[in-house]
């Protein structure tokens, strides 16, 4: 690793010799930090308004429930889906319906715990076209990251059409974790697609930093568009003029300023990323908040302008969070944008990004961005000050792991959980733990409602996942 470092800092400086810009080499102008001088904001202020939260339990006995979705239909359903490969749906009463959604079990690979259905997107006009997207590890590939569409069934619309499936595109992987997984329309129309680094320690394929593969990447895509490919590219995209006949002007003073990438993927908007679990947009804003799982020491939260969703190199390997990689080094440089909040392992080990809330049952909640830890359980609070600086609050200490999220069409956020462990003689199926949570702000849980279990410390699964 330090002579592939060394190698890489040998060829931008030669780049620079000959007039190319860090930044069009898909970085930003470094400069040098010591291992403790991101100045980023960590856990400890005091949210404007000191608001209390709560977790609420709306369904469980689910198979390692790790996402939720909800299409703006006026149905108020959620689907929920499960790791094992299937798409549960929760109606507007409340009720978790027995019938899957959508049954792909069989085409899944679960055999890490990372691995399996991991993403589900509804298409903004989906009441009138009946399209979804969703994104998971494949059986007959061993493991390589698919995004499939589907539509529903034209008869039933709690049952989606299992033989409508096309392929938009796939990536083989070179281990199993670090997949990724998310999948959201933004504000654009466009579908954003999260893709890990490919996995192991330090991204030993340095994939985040490279433009030329899709690994350690936010994609966008056109999915509406029409052509030779089953989707089309942003014209604002980054890369998107890689491989494209350019008028001779351009193509010259492109290649004159360095901004010409030959071998670059059209698709890439954001880079620099270990493995985005998960991101979400701001309803309100069209702010776009990445929450980045670390390696051993740094877990952050990534806050993109809703005016300039693409273009941003968010640093890894060479940082975590907002500090040298690996962090026994002195100094090393800071490449990219860094991350806006950050903390540490301990006792911690996963983020799990939720969302901005935007509801109206807990009001004082409105603009605060939520995650949490799969180990601490604890779910923190985001929001930015009217000077411009972040505050970050831990306001909940609960006994879940919790898994991922989602957020309904009204603005109001979900968590999902389960008692799951890395493992091979863990069985999703043999005993169903997952749930269904719902965030309210704490005097608006209804009476009788179960709430989350509260705890100080991390799950035994913790010293696993930091091995990862």
């Amino acid at each position: 690793m330090a002579r592939l470092r060394f190698i890489a800092a040998f060829l931008l400086s030669f780049a620079m010799v000959l007039g190319f810009s860090p930044a069009a080499l898909g970085q930003e102008t470094p400069t040098t930090m010591t291992p403790e001088e991101g100045g980023v904001v960590e856990p400890g202020g005091t949210i404007p308004g000191n608001p209390q939260v709560q977790l609420v339990k709306l369904a469980d006995g689910l198979a390692d429930p790790i996402n939720i979705a909800s299409p703006d239909d006026g149905s108020g359903r959620l689907f929920v889906v499960e790791r094992v490969g299937r798409i549960r749906i929760i109606d507007k009463d409340g009720n978790l319906l027995d019938d899957p959604f959508l049954d792909i079990s069989s085409q899944v690979k679960t055999d890490f715990l990372e691995q399996g259905l991991l993403g589900l997107a509804f298409h903004p006009d989906y009441a009138n076209n009946g399209r979804f997207f969703v994104y998971y590890n494949d059986y007959s590939t061993v493991g390589d990251n698919f995004l499939v569409e589907y539509s529903v069934s034209k008869d039933d619309p709690n049952q989606a059409d299992p033989d409508s499936a096309r392929l938009l595109l796939s990536q083989d992987k070179p281990f199993v974790n670090h997949n990724g997984g998310s999948i959201h329309f933004g504000p654009d129309g466009y579908l954003y697609v999260a893709m890990g680094d490919g996995g192991l320690a330090g991204d030993p394929y340095d994939n985040a930093q490279k433009i030329d593969v899709w690994l350690g990447k936010i994609l966008r895509l056109d999915v509406d568009a029409e052509g030779p490919i089953p989707y089309g590219i942003p014209k604002d995209n980054p890369y998107a003029d890689t491989g494209v006949v350019l008028p001779s002007s351009q193509a010259s003073q492109m290649a004159q300023d360095g901004s010409y990438h030959p071998d670059a993927k059209r698709e890439v908007c954001n880079w620099g990323l270990r493995n985005p679990w998960q991101f979400r947009f701001d309803p309100k804003t069209g702010d776009l908040y990445i929450a980045d799982v670390g390696q051993n020491l740094w877990e952050e939260v990534n806050v993109v302008p809703g005016d300039q969703p693409c273009g941003h190199n968010f640093g890894w390997d060479f940082n975590e969070a907002g500090h040298c990689y690996p962090g026994t080094l002195e100094s090393c440089d800071k490449i990219g944008q860094l991350p806006v909040a950050e903390y540490k392992h301990d006792p911690g080990c996963s983020i799990t990004g939720i969302g901005v809330y935007r509801g109206e049952s807990s009001s004082s909640l409105d603009g605060i961005y939520f995650n949490s830890d799969y180990c601490s359980g604890d779910i923190y609070g985001l929001v930015q000050g009217e000077d411009g600086t972040w505050i970050y609050q831990i306001l909940l200490d609960t006994d879940l792991s919790i898994t991922g999220s989602g957020q309904d069409a009204d603005g109001e956020l979900y968590a999902t959980s389960c008692q799951c462990v890395y493992g091979k003689s863990y069985d999703p199926e043999a005993n169903p733990s997952g749930a269904v949570w719902h965030l309210v702000q704490a005097d608006q849980v209804p009476d009788g409602a179960e709430t989350a279990p509260t705890s100080s410390q991390a799950t035994p699964s913790a010293s696993v996942i930091k091995e990862h």
